[in-house]
């Protein structure tokens, strides 16, 4: 048991160390862009993309926070205009939906290319998903008058976070908690990985997602981790595909379509939570979500059947 212990807080500590590399230096740089209004100014960008799709300008500000801080950052921006907000039940779906496809863009593609895809390709990927579903779930809501009923948000109003030095030291608290609460989720999960290939598990989970991932065109190696990400996130599922593909060698092809996959949909457990606690709908930001997210990989997998397979070196010096 010692020995075990001993090679799973090793295993930790690179997966950990892995990630902080990336995430922390990202995470300063936003915090210091937000305090000079970088993210104000992405939601004046926004604003006219809100009115095309549908949504009200205070969407803009919204959605501007969650891509470039994340969901969090973004609830409390919902909190701090919640008064005033004027949203009907799709529109707060509609919404969230969107957070969910696309948000902390900056930490989590550095992940992303990290574990072997584009930034850029996966970032696109999500922001235009978004824009997309976003546009779509209005559409449908004003053709038919689905969720065409008032968003009640009155009840989450509050006061708006603390700025300056008071503010620093908050984020500077939050941030380490979160960076300790991350380390003890990596640790657990090798654990639960390890437990779920020792009992065979993982080989049953496997074949229960063949069928998606003939669809998809995943590969069953890249199948377990990609199940981990998908249920919890893709900072834990990222981390634990650089893991295995430095071990496995996966192709490219394989690599982009798993963390396309993760990162058009995943932490479906907290994150979607989270937005039915903001009054989203299930059907819109969890079912219609999934089977977007289905339908293009289905597309790129086919778009990719042609790429060269030759294997992906990824090293602990691989620039993030």
């Amino acid at each position: 048991m010692s020995r075990y212990l001993q090679s799973l807080l090793i295993r930790s500590q690179r997966l950990f160390w892995t990630l902080i590399k990336v995430m922390l230096p990202v995470m300063i740089a936003v915090r210091i862009a937000d305090q000079f209004g970088m993210v104000a100014i992405a939601a004046d960008i926004l604003t006219p993309v809100m009115a095309v799709i549908g949504l009200p300008p205070e969407a803009g500000l919204i959605w501007a926070t969650c891509l470039l801080i994340n969901i969090y950052a973004a609830i409390a921006v919902i909190i701090s205009l919640a008064a005033q907000l004027d949203m009907t039940a799709a529109q707060i779906s509609a919404l969230c939906a969107m957070m969910l496809f696309a948000h902390g863009i900056p930490v989590e593609q550095a992940i992303v290319k990290r574990a072997g895809a584009s930034f850029w390709a996966t970032a696109g990927l999500r922001i235009g998903a978004a824009l997309l579903y976003g546009a779509f779930i209005t559409w449908i809501s004003r053709q038919t008058g689905w969720l065409s009923e008032p968003a009640d948000l009155a009840w989450m109003a509050s006061g708006a976070g603390a700025s300056g030095p008071e503010g620093w030291i908050d984020w500077s608290l939050s941030t380490a908690l979160s960076l300790v609460v991350s380390f003890g989720v990596i640790a657990g999960l090798l654990v639960l990985l390890d437990i779920l290939e020792k009992t065979g598990i993982t080989d049953r989970i496997t074949l229960a997602l063949l069928p998606v991932l003939r669809i998809s065109g995943l590969s069953r190696d890249v199948a377990p981790v990609t199940t981990i990400g998908v249920l919890l996130g893709l900072t834990y599922g990222g981390a634990l595909i650089i893991d295995e593909a430095r071990k496995k060698q996966f192709p490219p092809r394989t690599l982009f379509l798993s963390l396309a996959w993760l990162s058009l949909s995943h932490s479906l457990i907290e994150d979607t939570a989270i937005m039915l606690a903001v009054g989203a709908d299930i059907w819109v930001v969890l079912v219609g979500r999934v089977i977007l997210t289905l339908i293009i990989i289905a597309l790129l997998a086919r778009l990719t059947i042609r790429w060269q397979v030759q294997p992906v070196a990824l090293t602990p010096q691989t620039d993030p």
